[in-house]
């Protein structure tokens, strides 16, 4: 099971997550890896939520994945 990431309070530090970075918005390429930091404030976002993956990719969730 996956959930979308555009509310703050389903991300969490250290969940397994799918992220499309800056460059590769107009692809919609996901990014997958361990979300290291929370950058994103506000509750929620149409976006998604911005995180820092570990390894330092910054990307707005696009998915959390549930193992």
């Amino acid at each position: 099971m996956t959930t979308t990431g555009t509310k703050r309070q389903e991300v969490k530090i250290g969940a397994r997550a799918r992220v499309v970075q800056k460059q590769d918005q107009i692809s919609g390429k996901l990014t997958e890896g361990i979300i290291l930091k929370i950058l994103t404030n506000s509750p929620n976002h149409p976006h998604g939520i911005k995180v820092m993956l570990e390894g330092g990719i910054v990307g707005r969730v696009k998915e959390i994945v549930n193992s």
